[in-house]
């Protein structure tokens, strides 16, 4: 059957010029571009002439850019204009699967032109004419199914279309890689992400390219199989090196691996192709903050804003890093200027609403979460982390705001929160809690804290407040994942001083003023003095007793969980501990196969030989112990000093997985009511033991009483650590606690510790108190404490309401207290 006659496709035409959408553009949808393996959106606006379509070339190629008159889109010609274009495809051969008819292949380019049109349903409506008069035209089903592809955004029909034209052109032309690579485009969106890797993977088995590597890199990348992704876009820059986005990509790979170092490294290639290429000075920018160099950071960010003022992204980012430097001002700033830009960007409006808080600006605090809880997500929608977290944090909020002229030495928020509401909190559930009574709204007579210069407190609080700066530094990590903070520093810092004066004040038989009731000091007190200051310098983190949580939730257990290793995703914050891990494991399988399998243990303990990385376990106990299936647990065991010979649950490890892709590499401590006794029964020993020696040391100043009592203080740190009593934040409370007691007992901490060691971390995987203390003091390098201590003003006492509190972390201090190495 022959085409039909030209009289009606130009009439056709015609009207379809009249009546197409003004909204037409020359360039390709952000949906096509995507599918084209170019990346977000945010990366593609403004490079996408490094990407390619596989399906057409609609511009003209002997129009230059600039030139006079300009050069016009297919979108702006009229009927005739789009026949002579539909000829000029046919006499290029620029349309896939041509015809020896020469009519056949004009009215096909006609209904490629109209693709690139955006006039889909009519190129359907063409293509389909054509299939009528030969219903094996497999360019007319090549084009339909591509035209189907385009329309599947808005009906996922259109997506079952798309690909029963392509398969069917498949089963015709089985070695045409640009339709397995258009399949692949129809398949991703739909999450069928292992048949559309098949189809690119086929694709380039056919004729590799450099877009179909970063096409099938892009997907490997969703997939987080990282090191396939990263060979991908090697291989795509290989074939064709002036990709910037692809180099981009490869350094994301590394990023997602806690590679930090390579993938700055590669973002920087990526700024050699491209130096105006805003999302790789972003993503240097967020490599640098992983690494915990804010300066480098900043300067990062800095660039990529001054290419585009009002790159939303990069405001984001700065904003959060702000404030997780402490610079909440600077932060609200950020958060301010991504509104104007977009009004109802969640993370913004959320994070603008707890920086206003954490400053003690409640008013416009609350009125920002509000505004996100306003944002309900629609049905079928997963709601965003902001939108549950920002429930809680109003709460508290109204809480905090309720308590900022009560003394906190009267109050007790373990206690005055509900069970419920705190547990909920805690695991980050979503806020469905009954018959939750609400805190009460902000309250008129009580106002937002105010500014406080740091010329107004009195030389000795100034004194205190530069001493507090200097201890915080030196429990910061310098470790990558941790940025530092100055605002937490400074809130640590004073904890560690008002430690080292309450335990002081204990071990001088005098009491203190807790929970609204004068006694002595104990153990507990001890550590909520640095988890109220840990508490009030970041409202958003929920620090809490676990032991405080309903009974409940106590009999179920409370899991502190940690992903060490997620498939390719490695946690960088505890790389340094991998190697004592991966010992410790193997010393266990040992003892193991020892009791249940005593004449395979040498042949065991060969293959161990051979194992250098954790991901290398799991096929070695799947070998010889057939009831390892998809993974195993080890447990630790904590030693008492109390007991002798006694023996407490540890930490669990857990190995999954069958293949190093899918590995899940983790740790958990399990808060339960029977072990949480069992480990305080060893605080509350060596917290006595403590009380008679350091009030033994008032009167003595024998260096082995000191030194008892400073292994003491370790002691009961490290038991402390193993149970990881709280919610958030165990490491730093226990370390500011340790650090104030030490200076209680006449020592100072100079040292800091060293790169890649965590406090908390360093406890659970030494097997003993001994050996904690040991390592502990090597670099803690301990010094006699000053005298001038002595008469530094009472923290307690100068700061003693959340407001004075608050007053104090915000005072800019950075001009005026000295520098120290």
């Amino acid at each position: 059957m022959a085409p039909a006659g030209r009289e009606v496709v130009v009439a056709a035409l015609s009207l379809l010029y009249l009546c197409r959408a003004a909204s037409s553009s020359e360039s390709f949808s952000e949906s096509e571009l995507s599918e084209h393996g170019c990346g977000p959106p945010s990366e593609w606006e403004e490079y996408a002439a490094d990407c390619e379509t596989a399906v057409l070339q609609l511009e003209d190629p002997d129009c230059e850019e600039g030139s006079s008159p300009p050069c016009e889109s297919v979108f702006s010609l009229n009927a005739e204009k789009i026949l002579s274009q539909a000829r000029l495809f046919v006499e290029q051969r620029r349309f896939p699967f041509p015809v020896d008819d020469l009519n056949t292949n004009e009215e096909l380019a006609i209904g490629y032109v109209l693709i690139g049109s955006g006039l889909y349903d009519e190129a359907i409506k063409h293509f389909s004419l054509l299939l009528q008069g030969d219903p094996e035209l497999v360019s007319a089903m090549y084009g339909r199914g591509i035209a189907y592809g385009k329309k599947s955004l808005q009906d996922i029909k259109n997506a079952d279309l798309a690909l029963y034209e392509l398969s069917r052109v498949i089963t015709l032309e089985p070695n045409r890689p640009e339709v397995y690579e258009q399949r692949a485009e129809i398949l991703s969106p739909l999450g069928r992400i292992s048949e559309a890797l098949s189809d690119l993977t086929k694709a380039i088995q056919l004729q590799p390219s450099a877009r179909l590597y970063r096409h099938r890199g892009t997907l490997l990348f969703i997939s987080e199989d990282y090191i396939a992704a990263m060979e991908d876009f090697q291989q795509s820059l290989e074939l064709k090196r002036n990709q910037p986005i692809a180099m981009l990509y490869k350094g994301l790979t590394f990023f997602h691996r806690g590679l930090l170092k390579e993938a700055i490294e590669t973002f920087k290639e990526a700024l050699k192709l491209k130096a105006d290429f805003i999302d790789a000075h972003k993503s240097l920018a967020q490599a640098y903050r992983e690494l915990g160099d804010f300066d480098n950071a900043m300067e990062s960010f800095q660039k990529a804003l001054l290419l585009n003022q009002n790159h939303l992204q990069s405001l984001q980012l700065r904003g959060m890093m702000l404030y997780h430097h402490g610079s909440l001002q600077d932060a609200i700033g950020n958060f301010k200027r991504c509104l104007q830009l977009e009004p109802y960007n969640e993370v913004c409006q959320y994070m603008k609403g707890l920086s206003h808080v954490a400053m003690g600006q409640f008013y416009e605090g609350i009125k920002a979460q509000t505004k996100v809880m306003l944002n309900d997500p629609l049905l079928g929608q997963k709601a965003s982390s902001e939108y549950l977290k920002v429930k809680y944090l109003r709460e508290y909020s109204r809480y905090l705001h309720s308590h900022l002229d009560i003394p906190v030495a009267e109050y007790n928020v373990d206690q005055d929160l509900p069970g419920n509401f705190k547990n909920h909190w805690a695991k980050n559930l979503p806020f469905l809690i009954e018959d939750y009574e609400e805190q009460p709204g902000l309250q008129p007579h009580i106002k937002d804290v105010l500014p406080q210069d740091f010329e107004s407190y009195s030389p000795d609080v100034q004194k205190l407040i530069c001493t507090a700066d200097h201890l915080g530094s030196l429990m910061q990590y310098n470790t990558s994942g941790f940025l530092p903070n100055l605002r937490i520093q400074r809130a640590m810092g004073l904890a560690t001083i008002e430690v080292m004066q309450a335990m002081h004040r204990t071990w001088s038989n005098s009491k203190v003023r807790v929970n609204g009731k004068t006694r002595q000091l104990q153990w507990r007190d001890m550590f909520d003095i640095a988890v109220k200051w840990r508490r009030i310098a970041d409202p958003d983190q929920p620090v809490l007793w676990l032991d405080q949580m309903p009974a409940r939730s106590l009999s179920r257990g409370f899991n502190n969980h940690i992903n060490l290793i997620r498939g390719q995703i490695i946690n960088i914050r505890y790389m340094e501990y991998f190697g004592s891990i991966l010992n410790f494991i193997k010393d266990r399988i040992l003892v193991y196969h020892g009791a249940y399998n005593p004449r395979g243990l040498q042949e065991v303990k060969q293959a161990l030989e051979n194992v250098n990385k954790v991901e290398d376990l799991l096929p070695i106990m799947k070998q010889f112990n057939s009831k390892t299936r998809d993974g195993f647990t080890v447990n630790s065991k904590v030693p008492s000093m109390k007991d002798p010979g006694k023996e407490y649950d540890g930490f669990t490890i857990t190995i999954t997985g069958d293949r190093v892709g899918n590995m899940l590499f983790s740790v958990e401590t399990q808060t339960t009511e029977e072990r949480t006794q069992q480990y305080q029964s060893e605080i509350e020993a060596l917290y006595k033991d403590l009380t008679a020696k350091g009030k033994a040391l008032m009167l003595s100043s024998e260096l082995g009483d000191a030194d008892a009592v400073c292994n003491l203080i370790l002691s009961l740190v490290y038991y402390f650590c193993n149970l990881m009593p709280l919610s958030r934040g165990s490491s730093i409370v226990a370390y500011s606690v340790v650090m104030g007691a030490l200076m209680a007992s006449g020592k100072e901490v100079v040292g800091r510790v060293p790169s890649g060691k965590l406090v908390d971390f360093e406890a659970m995987t030494t097997p003993s108190p001994d050996r904690f203390t040991k390592t502990a003091k090597s670099w803690m390098n301990l010094k006699s404490l000053p005298s001038w201590y002595q008469n530094l003003p009472s923290v307690a006492e100068t700061f003693q309401f959340s407001r004075t509190m608050i007053e104090v972390l915000n005072t800019d201090s950075s001009s005026h207290c000295p520098k120290k190495s």
